[in-house]
């Protein structure tokens, strides 16, 4: 239905929200009627930690993110970019709050989550766990299989890495799944350097002093900047740079991807 759609005349635009991969084919079948594509695709979002941040008080939030909905969230904050000197300091605060998640039926009352949608996505979660071992990551909680007492079902253990660095594969591909990793940084340049470098742009999020973290900001390229929490406003615009979209949603900007500009030269006043 989709490549039908995306290929008939008598479609004028197409909006598609998804992942990277099938933006693109919408957008390749799309091309030959030069239609206009609005697309909101995948993220990896990271979590600028500002140097001396209170990390008791502003990690809980913003981990929330990467568990919330068993992680299957594009605007994760999924990414811990955290200075050299609170390395150690914010690991145990994840490591924490990650061995503190249970994880149950959905269909019981609980404070647990969920298990992933299908077992394509259970197997990719997991291809990317393996990943990060392979390459070299320090495994601080968790890791592949399932939960205890978990013999089927597509159940992800809460997992946390350290000293994962932005080449490894876990950095650079959305995991859709409660995964984090921790990268250390040296100085606020090289923080965001490495917030930027993914091929995603959807959200970011940045942890820390508001006044600080404003001023950075501008430097970060997402279409969504949180500071000190990781959901978005739904009255304000939102879409993402680079590989995560283009196009808004909701506000004035997303009502103006779906109209057309008019002009009209020669009319009676």
């Amino acid at each position: 239905v989709g490549t039908a759609l995306s290929k008939h005349k008598g479609v004028d635009m197409v909006s598609f929200t998804g992942s990277t991969r099938a933006g693109i084919a919408v957008a390749q079948a799309a091309a030959a009627t030069v239609k206009r594509v609005h697309q909101e695709l995948g993220g990896k979002a990271p979590n600028l930690v500002l140097e001396g941040a209170d990390l008791q008080a502003v990690l809980p939030p913003t981990l929330m993110g990467v568990l919330a909905n068993t992680g299957q969230s594009c605007i994760a904050p999924t990414r811990l970019l955290v200075h050299n000197s609170q390395v150690e300091a914010a690991t145990a605060v994840a490591k924490a709050m990650f061995e503190a998640t249970q994880v149950g039926d959905p269909a019981e009352m609980g404070a647990h989550i969920g298990p992933v949608v299908n077992k394509a996505q259970f197997d990719k979660i997991q291809g990317l766990i393996q990943s990060a071992i392979d390459e070299g990551a320090t495994l601080v909680t968790a890791g592949t299989g399932r939960p205890d007492g978990r013999n089927s079902g597509y159940y992800i253990k809460p997992t946390l890495f350290a000293d994962v660095t932005p080449d490894m594969r876990i950095a650079q591909e959305e995991t859709f799944g409660p995964v984090a990793t921790i990268t250390r940084y040296d100085s606020l340049d090289e923080g965001v350097r490495i917030a930027n470098d993914t091929p995603y742009g959807l959200s970011a999020t940045i942890s820390g002093d508001p006044a600080e973290a404003a001023k950075v900001a501008p430097r970060l390229r997402a279409g969504l900047v949180t500071i000190n929490s990781w959901s978005p406003d739904g009255a304000a615009p939102f879409g993402g740079y680079k590989q995560s979209g283009n196009g808004r949603e909701n506000g004035k900007y997303g009502l103006a991807d779906f109209m057309e500009v008019k002009t009209i030269v020669g009319a009676p006043a």
